[in-house]
């Protein structure tokens, strides 16, 4: 996001190009036209020497780091010296355009600190004293249709207009920046709040895992020696069930801490295979299998699950359980769509990604989206979700790979 000082810089290089051009067209017209002697070479000399202080300029206004005020003061000393000496050679303190040295305070306080701005207008009062001084009277036009009072008359009425445009402009543009600005400062408010409400349900998360390992662990012991011969024989599937979920229960559990461990990978197969064992009433539609043994960051497996909870939840409340699956590598990339056939997004009620707390869906959380937007900010992919033709909601999404893995 470009700072206020960096942000004046360009819009002065911007106006400077104007202002080039409109010096090269007023000396040429009143030297030319009105036959009015000018210093021509002295003051062409000028206002290339302004030109080519611009191509710096313009330079300058494309790196990305803070200007410090000390170098837009510098860059308005410029333009106030090349504008004194152009108004000095023609007609001093008399030209209608010395109110053009009133224009930089008004750039200078918007973007500089306080001295900053008493010194621009210092400047400013300098060069029009330096002006008055000794400045150059412009002798009586003779032989043109209008005499010398009516040609400053007309200067003026260029100038306001000059000074109009230069002011809407510039203004037009600091606001735009302004509310470009105030928005982007929302966005990181609102990931703010957001990620403060991630890690306090990450910390109470790893306490009831801690919690949870224990009694996890008594019940798959009790269900390994639970003798089945003694149940009736209908209820052996039922069992064997229930130790496969209680048993992936424990591993969710535990996946938990070893998620945390600095490079420690996952297979996206596998985590899609665990959460179809846990929604056993979910139809799974896939296109094709990921490569065995392909490694991805934990945070993907998380990724996975929030979005296929959500497209199995957005099913069932429609009536059909049944929501396709994409994963592929690309480029380096691991590149996924899942897509449910639910009631689609609402525009007048689509929540916005990564709001945490916040869900549409009845007893929902709110925290799949905000997981799964936090997790691809972080690994620095992309998401992005619409409605499907036909009813139903796409989400696609798109993640590096550690060590670009194919």
């Amino acid at each position: 996001m470009m700072s206020d000082r960096t942000s004046l810089i360009a819009t002065l290089a911007a106006l400077r190009w104007f202002a080039v051009a409109g010096q090269l067209v007023t000396v040429a017209c009143v030297a030319f036209l009105l036959a009015v002697p000018l210093p021509l070479w002295s003051m062409t000399a000028a206002i290339a020497l302004l030109a080519g202080f611009n191509i710096y300029a313009l330079q300058r206004a494309r790196r990305s780091e803070d200007a410090p005020p000390w170098e837009v003061f510098l860059h308005i000393m410029v333009d106030m010296t090349v504008l004194a000496f152009l108004i000095g050679c023609s007609g001093g303190p008399a030209n209608p355009f010395t109110s053009l040295f009133l224009l930089p305070i008004a750039f200078a306080a918007l973007a500089l600190p306080q001295r900053w701005i008493y010194a621009t207008a210092a400047l400013c009062g300098l060069a029009y004293l330096l002006v008055a001084m000794f400045g150059r009277p412009l002798p009586h036009v003779h032989g043109v249709a209008m005499d010398g009072f009516d040609l400053h008359l007309w200067g003026m009425a260029v100038n306001f207009v000059v000074s109009a445009a230069v002011f809407v402009y510039f203004l037009a543009r600091m606001a735009a920046q302004r509310r470009e600005r105030d928005a982007e400062l929302a966005r990181l408010r609102e990931r703010f709040v957001r990620d403060e409400g991630i890690l306090a349900l990450a910390t109470h998360a790893a306490s009831v895992a801690h919690e949870l390992n224990t009694p996890l662990a008594t019940m798959l012991l009790l269900l390994d020696e639970l003798d089945t011969g003694e149940l009736p024989e209908a209820l052996e599937d039922d069992i064997q069930l229930l130790h496969a979920l209680a048993g992936t229960c424990r591993d969710r559990v535990r996946d938990l801490a070893r998620a945390a461990r600095l490079g420690e990978g996952i297979d996206p197969e596998q985590v899609v295979a665990r959460w179809t064992l846990l929604r056993p009433a979910i139809v799974l539609e896939r296109d094709a299998v990921l490569p065995a043994g392909l490694q991805v960051d934990a945070a993907i497996g998380h990724l996975l699950r929030a979005l296929l909870d959500n497209a199995a939840d957005a099913g069932e409340a429609n009536g059909n359980a049944r929501i396709s699956l994409s994963l592929r590598c690309e480029a380096g990339c691991l590149v996924g769509e899942v897509r449910d056939h639910g009631k689609g997004l609402e525009p007048g009620r689509m929540l916005l990604p990564g709001t945490l707390f916040g869900s549409d869906k009845p007893g929902g959380l709110g925290v799949g989206l905000a997981l799964s937007q936090a997790t691809i900010e972080r690994l620095g992919g992309e998401l992005r979700m619409q409605s499907v033709e036909g009813g139903g909601t796409r989400v696609a999404f798109r993640v590096p790979m550690p060590g670009g893995q194919a």
